[in-house]
């Protein structure tokens, strides 16, 4: 039982971060979710190099404060959530020049709230670690296996808990530890942490604060007059609402000339939103209201080709099948990779009723990239709401997807990619930049003669033919768009100045460097770009903004920011669309963790004396730990974000890599033992490993992924565990073969919180290079790290300078 303390502590420590993840992503933004994160590893860092600074003292009353932690851990987290949820922090005040400053004190509000919690839970481990030196393999295997654990655990507990909900649950983990404290302090600890395990859930639960901010999507029609959530579902992959209010609609965007075509607006719907945003509008009646297709943006190619047949990227809750068959299409194929848009399409979700089975139309759970080759459509059309209903869907408006939806065309097919511009202009042309990818990479050389552009107020559609436009077409797209006041931004042959004097909808220009308008008449900033942005050649926008074409390997839509002109960025940083906050908020964590990594290097600098060990062990150790948390957090990086793909879902991509690899990674770190008396040789195997699995996966993996992508999803997720077990399990081998060489003195703690200070490093900088460079430079760099680490393995060995501290004996354990 010495050690199950420690798998419940590490349970409950990753548990209680994931639920704080999920908390930010429900109540605020989850690009503030990078703050957990961040708080962790700074309690985690900080109280390594406390336990370093005194470790004596630490040590001599091990067994005491061990037994009084969990106790104070329960308090600690159930306090920490309780100000966190009061703390009135608004995103969007932050981005104003004028409201940003008391945001500053409330995101320092939140450290104040959460730190104390980390650095406990960090101390109980780097205890551990202390108390048991001569047992590190376990030590660290059960850390691990616990942190897995507690990642399972509290994945499955959302499908029961909302996600305001499951702090309470993660106290009783940290209450149990107590149970299992060894020793003359055992009936007390357990003592304390019941009373304080009553004491915190009374706080959580009769005083629950937790609630939707009100910049959310789904604040303003919930306090609308007689609003109500007429359902609701919990999964891992958010929390669902279906809201029932005089404001839901279909969310399609609508001739202003409707009512002239004789055309009906659209109809009342509920509104299905997960997280307090919205995700769909969904059928309050049957049959499906569909009159106001003929009006719609999307409508062009089903004019275009009549009775096509259909692939069709997001059902829009049912609304855009029908809005397909009101326009003509023969057959539609419907992908609906959301897994709760696809569940109600099929069994409903009272009060909206499933789909009515038509012979025509077949609804499959896969992704566009997952449709079999053989097929051939007329249209390939990507629903306007799809980019948004699920995280990975932006995988859908890849250079490579754009390459095989190509591929699926039957002669004159046509291709229908939507873009909002609601935020930022800048987004369609960034899609025109990867559409002239795709059809280079489709062996088309002349891409502006094989693309149409045209738009509304709010959104463009993007239509794509791989055999060109005829002047029959062109001259019907431009009918199509006259009769409906829409603009046509790009075709072949467009003389730009000639159709400026003719603009339904002004898109004047915005130079993001002076934060000003163009007032030089109607405008179309579109157009005004398309044929450079097709073509490869200078534009304005190029200059001020990122252009290049979104691409599996870097898969960020909202990815228009040049972080080398963070001045700039900083000046306007009230117009940036919510997307965009997250690149920023990732470089401020980075720049903390930085700060905080420098620090925790330069404690033995500041107490040589403390620390008690040979220089060229540090100067090996500054390197070799660090090396260790960032070459182990990319790999963990790249792999979800390449699980999520595969997987279809970001949510069970994340479950199944990190407790996977916590998992095995605690397996590793048992097998560690064997390599005590030859650590090297088994340092020297490890990054051996790591670097022919990173070289494997960068030439195989992604043709595997796309290859399989059809299979179900059991068989997938069976691929990903064979893929991450054996690295795993070599991955688990360095960390406690170092720890092993510092001896039992404050080296060990210092260097443990020297791993979790890099950490935090890992994660923002990760996501920094991925962005930038993509997710194969992560990996790269992941090999390199294991590479250095390899050299600057820890030399020296257990010296008798650390006989001072006895190991506990067994009574105390």
């Amino acid at each position: 039982m010495t050690f199950i303390p420690l798998f419940l502590v590490s349970l409950a420590t990753v548990g209680y971060e994931t639920a704080l993840t999920r908390y930010f992503a429900v109540a605020k933004w989850s690009e503030y979710g990078y703050w957990v994160i961040s708080i962790v590893m700074v309690g985690f860092a900080l109280s390594g190099v406390v336990l370093a600074l005194w470790r004596d003292a630490f040590a001599s009353r091990a067994p005491m404060l061990m037994a009084a932690l969990p106790a104070a851990l329960v308090l600690t987290a159930a306090v920490g959530y309780h100000f966190t949820t009061t703390n009135p922090f608004n995103p969007l005040q932050l981005q104003n020049q004028a409201t940003w400053q008391p945001q500053i004190w409330n995101i320092a509000g939140y450290y104040a709230a959460l730190l104390p919690f980390f650095f406990l839970a960090g101390l109980f481990i780097s205890l551990s670690f202390v108390r048991y030196a001569d047992r590190i393999g376990r030590v660290y295997a059960f850390d691990l296996t616990g942190a897995g654990a507690g990642a399972a655990s509290v994945l499955a507990a959302m499908y029961v808990l909302h996600a305001f909900r499951l702090v309470p649950l993660l106290l009783i983990p940290l209450a149990l530890a107590a149970l299992f404290i060894g020793g003359a302090y055992r009936f007390k600890a357990l003592l304390a942490a019941i009373l304080a395990l009553g004491a915190a859930e009374a706080v959580l639960l009769l005083d629950d604060e937790a609630a939707y901010n009100d910049f959310k999507a789904i604040y303003a029609p919930l306090h609308t007059p007689d609003a109500k959530i007429v359902a609701s579902v919990n999964t891992p992959r958010g929390d669902y609402a279906l809201l029932d209010d005089f404001t839901e609609r279909v969310d399609t965007d609508i001739s202003n000339n409707a009512g002239m075509l004789g055309v009906e607006g659209p109809p009342r719907s509920y509104g299905l939103y997960r997280d307090g945003n919205r995700i769909a509008a969904l059928p309050n009646q049957r049959p499906i209201l569909s009159g106001y297709a003929a009006a719609a943006l999307d409508a062009l190619p089903y004019q275009l080709i009549p009775h096509a047949r259909v692939m069709l990227a997001g059902a829009s809750g049912g609304f855009r099948t029908a809005e397909a068959l009101r326009l003509g299409a023969s057959r539609v194929r419907v992908l609906e990779p959301e897994p709760e848009l696809l569940r109600i399409m099929r069994v409903g979700l009272d009060p909206v009723m499933p789909l009515d089975p038509l012979p025509n139309v077949d609804v499959v759970g896969s992704g566009p990239l997952a449709a079999p080759g053989r097929d051939v459509y007329d249209v390939v059309d990507l629903s306007a709401d799809f980019l948004d209903a699920a995280e990975t869907n932006a995988t859908a408006f890849s250079r490579e997807a754009i390459v095989s939806y190509l591929h699926l065309l039957a002669p004159n097919g046509i291709v229908s990619i939507p873009v909002s511009i609601r935020d930022f202009p800048v987004y369609a042309l960034r899609m025109l930049s990867t559409v002239r990818a795709a059809l280079l990479a489709a062996g088309i050389d002349d891409p502006p003669a094989h693309v149409v552009v045209y738009r509304s107020a709010w959104n463009v559609r993007i239509l794509v033919s791989r055999d060109g436009w005829s002047d029959v077409r062109i001259a019907a797209v431009r009918k199509f768009c006259d009769d409906r006041s829409f603009d046509v931004s790009w075709y072949p042959g467009l003389d730009v100045a000639k159709a400026r004097a003719a603009i339904y909808n002004d898109l004047p220009a915005v130079s993001f460097d002076k934060g000003e308008v163009s007032d030089n008449g109607p405008d179309d900033a579109i157009a005004d770009e398309a044929q450079a942005v097709l073509s490869g050649q200078p534009s304005p926008s190029r200059d001020q903004f990122n252009l290049s074409p979104i691409t599996l390997d870097k898969p960020f839509f909202y990815a228009v920011l040049r972080l080398d002109r963070i001045g700039t960025i900083l000046k306007r940083l009230e117009i940036l669309p919510q997307a965009e906050v997250g690149a920023l908020v990732n470089l401020a964590v980075l720049a903390q963790a930085v700060v905080i990594a420098v620090l925790v290097l330069l404690v033995p600098l500041a107490a040589p004396g403390r620390i008690r060990t040979p220089q060229a062990g540090v100067a090996r150790a500054v390197v070799y730990f660090p090396a260790l948390a960032l070459g182990f957090l990319f790999i963990e990086i790249y792999l979800i974000e390449k699980a999520s793909f595969w997987l279809g879902d970001r949510t069970n991509g994340f479950a199944i890599v990190l407790t996977g690899m916590l998992v095995f990674s605690g397996l590793g770190s048992v097998v560690s033992e064997r390599f005590a008396a030859r650590p090297r040789q088994g340092m020297a195997m490890v990054a051996a490993a790591v670097l022919v699995w990173c070289a494997a996966v960068l030439l195989f993996l992604q043709p595997l992924i796309l290859a399989t992508l059809a299979w179900p999803f059991f068989a997938r997720s069976g691929l990903l565990l064979l893929l991450i077990a054996p690295l795993s399990v070599a991955l688990g081998l360095p960390f406690p073969l170092g720890l092993n060489r510092a001896g039992t003195g404050g080296f060990l703690p210092w260097a443990w919180g020297l791993n979790g200070a890099f950490s935090v490093v890992a994660t923002p900088l990760a996501n920094l290079i991925a962005r930038e460079s993509g997710f194969s430079r992560v990996l790269l760099c992941a090999a390199i790290l294991y590479g250095i680490a390899l050299v600057t393995f820890p030399a020296m060995r257990k010296s008798s300078v650390w006989h001072d501290i006895p190991a506990p004996s067994p009574a105390a354990e």
